[in-house]
């Protein structure tokens, strides 16, 4: 989990893509690493995820995730596809246990304290915050992260360029999920090269965000 962590992290965003043709895939994997964010999330909410999983899982400078992923089968599809860590929107004990066994990384959505504890108790603390705006945004994860300091957040749903920010900022966010540079009309219109600007625009983002976080005289 450290190296899938440490990968999201140095990335700030993740991605999150809704592919209904695999034949986008492998372009779509170029426009993200032409853009400068060598990461993807694709979500098993279309019959294309698992091909698409395949092709993208070629680019050994990917780090490609699952998401969305609800049973323990869709885990074991996952892993064969070549995807290197699980995201799930809830915490499913037996999808977690399924991730354990087959020693993927799972980050799992949460957005109550209970759901945290579960998952502390499950042995993982690097949790999904969603659907992150409709959940309280930003103030709710303020409130929730203070009393389980060990938790670090993936923020997704509803994040986008005028809130990715707010999101960064906060000492408990590793990265935030979001899919506005991942646009379903962008790619089925075969738009790769917005895609690859988007990409660009949301990777300058973050680092201006965290630049101005780390160091604020600058």
């Amino acid at each position: 989990m450290t190296t899938v962590v440490e990968h999201i992290t140095a990335a700030g965003l993740v991605p999150v893509v809704v592919l209904e043709n695999a034949s986008h895939a492998a372009p779509l994997a170029a426009a993200l690493t032409a853009g400068g964010l060598p990461c993807a999330e694709v979500t098993f909410r279309t019959a294309a995820a698992v091909e698409a999983i395949k092709i993208m899982a070629e680019d050994p400078d990917l780090l490609l995730g699952a998401g969305t992923v609800l049973t323990p089968h869709q885990v074991e599809q996952a892993v064969s596809a070549g995807a290197r860590y699980v995201v799930s929107p809830g915490f499913s004990p037996i999808v977690a246990a399924a991730c354990r066994d087959l020693d993927i990384p799972i980050v799992p959505g949460v957005a109550t304290a209970t759901e945290i504890q579960m998952a502390l108790d499950a042995g993982i603390d690097v949790l999904k915050f969603f659907p992150a705006e409709t959940s309280g945004g930003v103030p709710a994860l303020k409130a929730l992260a203070a009393p389980f300091g060990s938790v670090r957040f993936l923020p997704t749903g509803g994040v986008s360029t005028t809130n990715a920010g707010d999101y960064l900022r906060l000492p408990s966010v590793l990265a935030v999920g979001g899919s506005w540079m991942v646009a379903p009309n962008l790619i089925s219109a075969g738009r790769f090269e917005d895609v690859t600007r988007l990409t660009r625009e949301a990777v300058d983002l973050v680092s201006t965000v965290r630049g101005s976080h780390v160091n604020p005289s600058n």
